[in-house]
């Protein structure tokens, strides 16, 4: 069973969120917020394996609820997806580099909510759709006041085979496909993936794309 946890200021979207998710037998909703600091008290008590988060709430918005849910050592196995109105939006940009697992326009169709919702519980991130990484482009570079994902110098400790699956990680290839265009196997793959994010200290794949664009590994306008 998928727990998640939904935040969001406007009752009438919490409402409907938690129609279509519990009519799902694999997802139910253990929680509510309708602002940010609330999130993080939710997400603190029930521990859930997703947060819907808004990204324009009052007081605590959804940027910093998603800063302080990435930044507890309690909460390291729930995943954030940003519920946002606008594709391009620096505000995303900036979920995506504090630890977000990516993000759904809110005009999303039901099926592919679920089918986001269920990708990032299992510990995949929402890369796949191509205005993920336009966002990434459209922002990458222009700074901002966060921190950056990594320091060169832990790019410096990276293999050469390391690097080379950081940037086909950052094109959106799953583990399988990057094990076809490397030709090794799925599990190795998958090793070095996590070997990567854990010498750039990357919370999930989402991070790895932003540090990908960030260390000069891709550029945007690369991926198309």
């Amino acid at each position: 069973m998928i727990s998640v946890l939904l935040a969001d200021d406007q009752a009438l979207v919490r409402a409907g969120f938690r129609a279509l998710l519990n009519a799902e037998p694999d997802i139910r909703v253990v929680a509510e917020a309708s602002d940010g600091l609330e999130a993080v008290k939710q997400a603190q008590q029930t521990h859930p394996d997703v947060v819907l988060m808004d990204i324009r709430m009052p007081g605590v918005d959804g940027l910093e609820a998603t800063k302080r849910i990435a930044a507890d050592p309690a909460l390291a196995e729930t995943r954030v997806v940003i519920l946002t109105t606008f594709e391009l939006d620096e505000y995303v940009f900036e979920a995506l580099r504090t630890g977000a697992s990516g993000f759904l326009v809110k005009d999303t169709e039901p099926v592919e909510l679920l089918r986001g919702i269920r990708a990032v519980a299992a510990g995949d991130a929402l890369l796949s759709p191509s205005v993920t990484r336009r966002v990434i482009g459209e922002f990458a570079g222009k700074g901002g006041p966060s921190r950056a994902v990594a320091p060169p110098a832990q790019l410096d400790q990276l293999t050469e085979r390391e690097r080379e699956v950081l940037v086909l990680v950052a094109e959106g290839l799953s583990n399988d496909e990057i094990a076809a265009r490397l030709v090794i196997s799925p599990a190795t793959a998958k090793t070095h993936v996590s070997r990567t994010m854990i010498k750039l200290g990357a919370r999930d794949r989402a991070q790895l794309v932003v540090y990908a664009y960030e260390a000069g590994l891709i550029r945007p306008g690369w991926l198309g």
